[in-house]
């Protein structure tokens, strides 16, 4: 089911009254040896019950024995939340992600169960951009290929290196014009570039033409960015006969998700020289990279790493803060996703 960011939205809170001094409970789940960097912060205003802080005792005996009337939990980066987990809390009532996706949170069981979701995806949303635009330019204009041409002392022995392609005047397609696709949007306007897109439904506000299936999408763009949310209806959104579509010339971008682009397709695809080139900060099972890419001059590779810096993790903390202030303090959570 596929996900999106609403405006802030008033939460019902229930919450009983407090003793002076006692602090509100939030869970945390985290990923064993993950440092919280803002756990001074929480510890400020919450008190935290953190599996990770008893090692002797399970995850599920833990939440079990000490979690019982805790109504928030904070999911910490990819963290799976299951239906199972999230029946060890009966008290929960929101849940506060840390990722750009939700996709490791089981938003049918919270909805069945009316347990809020906030995403942090606007924390990332600029910095992502940026770097989607970053990997274009690299493959358009083989900036890390250039590089390497030079560091290998190519230059003086073979001359001059390949051209490259210009941005400006490209016709872009991004899939997911959520907040990170419309920062995208915003930067190649400016580059030149005309737009079009692929979302769960037109958006009345949006100038860009909208094309409701990939295939279409991609047989009238040079370049696809894929920047959806991970479902099961876009699992393989970019497929074989996308990329055909796509054509020979044309490049994709992804710093959605591995599994958004069928990757043994792709490779392929680029081996035999039936597509233009690629910047890919994801891959479907990281942080394997398919070796046949390695030797590619024209598919730029990255680590997972799109949203990471430290001006978007800083924001992610103020995100994470204000939305769980907001929960216990009956004002509107600041990043609520919503469920189509």
């Amino acid at each position: 089911m596929a996900t999106k960011e609403e405006q802030p939205q008033v939460l019902e809170n229930k919450e009983e009254p407090k003793e002076d001094g006692e602090l509100p409970l939030v869970v945390v789940l985290r990923p064993k040896n993950f440092n919280l960097p803002l756990e001074d912060r929480l510890q400020s205003h919450f008190h935290l019950l953190d599996p990770n802080d008893s090692p002797d005792e399970s995850t599920e005996s833990f939440l079990s024995h000490h979690a019982h009337s805790a109504r928030a939990l904070l999911c910490v980066g990819l963290t799976p939340l299951t239906a199972d987990t999230l029946g060890l809390l009966p008290s929960l009532e929101l849940v506060v992600g840390s990722s750009a996706g939700v996709e490791h949170i089981d938003l049918h069981e919270c909805r069945r169960r009316g347990i809020r979701v906030t995403g942090a995806s606007a924390a990332f949303s600029e910095d992502a951009a940026d770097y989607a635009v970053a990997l274009l330019i690299d493959v358009l204009r083989r900036i890390s290929a250039v590089d390497r041409f030079v560091r290998g002392r190519l230059w003086p022995v073979k001359g001059e290196h390949p051209l490259g392609f210009k941005l400006g005047g490209k016709r872009v397609g991004i899939v997911g014009l959520g907040n990170i696709g419309s920062q995208i949007a915003k930067r190649l306007v400016a580059f030149g570039c005309s737009i079009a897109y692929n979302s769960r439904k037109k958006k009345p506000s949006v100038p860009f033409p909208y094309y409701a299936n990939v295939w279409d999408l991609a047989a009238n763009s040079d370049v696809l960015i894929v920047c959806c949310a991970l479902t099961e209806d876009t699992h393989h959104i970019i497929n074989r006969d996308v990329m055909t579509a796509l054509g020979k010339e044309g490049v994709i971008i992804n710093i959605g998700r591995g599994p958004l682009v069928d990757e043994k397709e792709l490779v392929q695809f680029l081996v035999r020289g039936e597509i233009g080139g690629a910047g890919l900060d994801v891959f479907e099972n990281e942080p394997d990279v398919p070796k046949e890419l390695f030797k590619l001059d024209n598919v730029v590779l990255s680590p997972h790493c799109a949203v990471v810096t430290l001006e978007s993790f800083e924001a992610l903390q103020d995100l994470v803060m204000a939305n769980l202030k907001a929960f216990f303090s009956n004002k509107p959570l600041v990043s609520l996703v919503q469920s189509e």
